[in-house]
């Protein structure tokens, strides 16, 4: 276990979260952001990414586990991700559609957040978003963070403009 929140728990994934994953990352709807969902060889090279980044980094994006039921309903963590040149840490989401508005996105992104300050030691993170995903958008919010600049990403064929929202440790 990574970290621990009321409801949630936060581990490393593997290779076993497969299928679960697929319940996310093959959802049209979940998935609008990234242009729709998945094929199979996608989530695997997804779940592979942040086994890497674990070995790389010594942190990813990690399985969002329901203390409840010990289901994993989401991801969330920090990544290096690129912006206009240079490497941010970014503290990124993504959940089952049926785990939506109950609060799990933004419980588990505030712990992330506060495990860069605490652990990492980071000096700002942020969360970058596309900017027609109010949800996440709203999550950002909700973790301290504020629009800071934008910048548009081509992926999947689209030009998709994006929102870096930041936070600097107290």
């Amino acid at each position: 276990m990574i970290l621990e929140t009321k409801r949630l728990y936060l581990r490393e994934l593997k290779q076993d979260d497969y299928n679960a994953l697929c319940l996310i990352l093959q959802d049209d709807e979940t998935m609008v952001a990234y242009e729709g969902a998945f094929s199979d060889k996608e989530v695997s090279e997804w779940l592979n990414r942040q086994i890497e980044r674990y070995k790389k980094w010594g942190f990813g994006l990690w399985g969002v586990i329901l203390k409840e039921n010990d289901a994993l309903i989401g991801q969330c963590g920090l990544t290096m991700q690129p912006w206009k040149g240079e490497e941010v840490r970014e503290v990124g989401y993504l959940f089952r559609r049926s785990y939506w508005h109950m609060g799990f996105a933004t419980e588990a992104a505030i712990a992330c957040k506060n495990y860069a300050f605490e652990v990492l030691k980071a000096r700002e993170v942020c969360s970058i978003i596309r900017d027609t995903n109010t949800a996440s958008k709203n999550v950002a919010l909700r973790n301290g963070m504020h629009p800071k600049d934008t910048m548009t990403k081509h992926y999947r064929g689209v030009d998709m403009p994006h929102i870096r929202y930041t936070v600097t440790r107290p």
